[in-house]
C-alpha cells in the first residue's frame, strides 16, 4: 500500500503530525509498536502530572488545619493513586485513537523500520507489511539515558519508566540528577513520605533555568525534607544488604548514601533501536538524526522531528515541529515560531519560563530592564499559602519589547502562554499593560511585574535610584 505520508512513532510529535497531515488532505499512516501517545501520554508528562496532582492534594490535606479545617487519620492508597493515573492515560490514549479513525488515518501496529529505498517495513504487529510513501517522518522519541557510572545495572536502580511500575511507595529514594525529571519525582515521593536525596553534578538544581528559580526551589524542597547535594560526582552504585548505595564525592570528601531504590534521572536519548534497515545510513551526531531547517535528513523524502533531533526535548515542541513540517510539505507558511519554546516544571509552586534569562542577556551583551514582583504580596497567593513565588520580566531597554520571562508561582505553567505570544510577536511592556487583569487572581502578579519594569508597580516599594 502507498501513502502520501507515513509517520514512524505516535508520540506527541508523531500523532499531532499525523492529524495535521490528514487535515491537510494527505493520505496518512502512523506506525507505532506500543500504545499511541508515546512517552508523554503513557510514561512521562501525563502520568507524572497526575501523580503530582494527587500527591499535592494529599500534602495539602495534611496541612488543612492552616485553613481551620481538621481531618483525622489522613492516609492514601497508592494502588488507587496508580489507578487514577492509569485511567487518565487510558482516556487520552483512547481519544487519540478515535481521532485517527475520524480523520481517516491508518494506524499500523508494529515496529516501523526505514528501508534504504525509502519504504517502511512494519513487523511484529497487526500492521505487518511493507509500505511506500512520498514522505516518511521519523518521530520515535526518546528513552531514559544512563551515564557511565559503575553499578547502574544493579538491582534496585531504576529509570523513570521503571519507577512508575512499582506497586508500593519507596521508603527511601536517591535520585541521580537534579533536572526537571529529578525534581518532579522528588516532589511526588517526598509528599508520600519517602525519604528523598537528590545528587546533582552541576552547582544547582534546574541549572539551565534562572538562578532565582534554582535557589528558591532548593529552599522549598529542603523545607519539605528533601536532602539536596549539588556539585557532587557519583563514583559508583552498589547493591548492599541494607539497600542500594551511591558513593559520591562532595567538596573532595567521599560520601555514601543508602536507599531502597536509586532513580537515574540524567536525561533522555533518542530511541533508534530497530529504526534503520540494512544499508540505511542517515547522518547522525551524538546519537541524534541530523536535519536541516526544514527537518530534512540526509536521505531524500525522509524527515525527523522531536527528541530524535538536536534541541529541547519537550512534547509541545515536538508537536509544533510536526505541524510546521506538514504545513511546509503542503506548501504553506509555518504558523508557529519554533524559536520561542516555553519550559515548565510541575513542582509546587509551578515553574515556567520563555525567552532569555538575565544570565543569557549578560552573555549576549544585551541591555535589559527587569521587572520583578514577589507573589507573597499577591492576594490569591496569600489565600492559597503559596511559598516563595515571583514573576520576573525582562524587556529590551530601548524598544521595551519583552525578551524573557521567568515565573515561580501557582498556575505559572498556564500563565506562561501569554508571554510566549508576547516574545514571539515582539510585544512591548506597554502593549501588555493595556489589558487589565482581574482581581483577585494569580495573574495580577503579571501586571505588577510589568509595571515594575519601569519602577511603577503599585504594590511594590519604590526602586532605589
Amino acid at each position: 500500500m502507498s501513502y502520501d505520508v507515513i509517520i514512524i512513532g505516535a508520540g506527541p510529535g508523531g500523532y499531532v503530525a499525523a492529524l495535521k497531515s490528514a487535515k491537510l488532505g494527505f493520505k496518512t499512516a502512523v506506525v507505532e509498536k506500543d500504545r499511541v501517545g508515546g512517552t508523554c501520554l503513557n510514561r512521562g508528562c501525563i502520568p507524572t502530572k497526575a501523580m503530582v496532582h494527587a500527591t499535592e492534594l494529599y500534602r495539602e490535606m495534611q496541612n488543612a488545619k492552616e485553613y481551620g479545617i481538621f481531618a483525622e487519620n489522613i492516609s492514601y492508597d497508592y494502588g488507587k493513586i496508580l489507578e487514577y493515573k492509569q485511567d487518565i492515560i487510558d482516556k487520552l490514549v483512547g481519544g487519540v485513537e478515535q481521532l485517527f479513525k475520524s480523520n481517516g488515518i491508518d494506524y499500523l501496529k508494529g515496529l516501523g523500520m526505514l528501508e534504504k529505498d525509502g519504504s517502511v517495513t512494519v513487523s511484529g504487529g497487526e500492521g505487518a507489511g511493507n509500505y511506500q510513501a512520498k514522505h516518511v517522518i521519523l518521530a520515535v522519541g526518546s528513552k531514559p539515558a544512563l551515564v557511565p557510572i559503575p553499578g547502574l545495572d544493579s538491582e534496585g536502580v531504576l529509570t523513570s519508566d521503571e519507577l512508575f511500575q512499582l506497586q508500593e511507595v519507596p521508603k527511601s529514594l536517591s535520585i541521580i540528577g537534579g533536572g526537571v525529571i529529578g525534581v518532579e519525582f522528588a516532589s511526588i515521593f517526598a509528599s508520600l513520605g519517602t525519604k528523598v536525596t537528590i545528587l546533582e553534578a552541576l552547582p544547582s538544581i534546574l541549572a539551565n533555568m534562572d538562578k532565582d528559580i534554582s535557589q528558591n526551589l532548593k529552599l522549598i524542597l529542603k523545607k519539605r525534607g528533601i536532602d539536596i547535594h549539588t556539585s557532587v560526582k557519583v563514583e559508583k552504585v552498589e547493591k548492599e544488604a541494607e539497600g542500594v548505595s551511591c558513593f559520591y564525592t562532595e567538596k573532595d570528601e567521599p560520601v555514601k548514601v543508602t536507599s531502597q531504590y536509586v532513580l537515574c534521572a540524567v536525561g533522555r536519548v533518542p530511541n533508534t533501536q530497530g529504526l534503520f534497515g540494512e544499508g540505511v545510513e542517515l547522518e547522525m551526531e551524538r546519537g541524534r538524526v541530523v536535519v536541516d531547517e526544514h527537518f530534512k535528513t540526509s536521505m531524500d523524502n525522509v524527515y525527523a522531528i522531536g527528541d530524535l533531533i538536536k534541541g529541547l526535548q519537550l512534547a509541545h515542541l515536538a508537536s509544533a515541529q510536526g505541524i510546521c513540517l506538514l504545513e511546509e510539505l503542503a506548501g504553506h507558511k509555518r504558523s508557529i515560531d519554533l524559536n520561542v519554546v516555553p519550559g515548565c516544571v510541575y513542582t509546587s509552586p509551578e515553574i515556567a519560563s520563555v525567552g532569555i534569562t538575565e544570565a543569557i542577556a549578560k552573555e549576549q551583551g544585551l541591555e535589559i530592564n527587569v521587572g520583578k514582583f514577589m507573589m507573597s504580596g499577591n492576594g490569591k497567593s496569600m489565600i492559597s499559602k503559596e511559598e516563595r513565588g515571583f514573576i520576573k520580566i525582562l524587556s529590551d531597554s530601548k524598544s521595551h519589547a519583552v525578551v524573557g520571562v521567568q515565573m515561580m508561582c501557582a498556575r505559572a505553567t498556564d500563565m506562561i502562554g501569554e508571554f510566549g505570544n508576547a516574545v514571539a510577536n515582539g510585544f512591548t511592556v506597554e502593549q501588555l499593560l493595556k489589558a487589565m487583569r482581574a482581581h483577585p487572581t494569580y495573574n495580577e502578579g503579571v501586571g505588577e511585574a510589568l509595571e515594575d519594569v519601569f519602577g511603577e508597580a503599585v504594590h511594590s516599594m519604590p526602586k532605589k535610584k
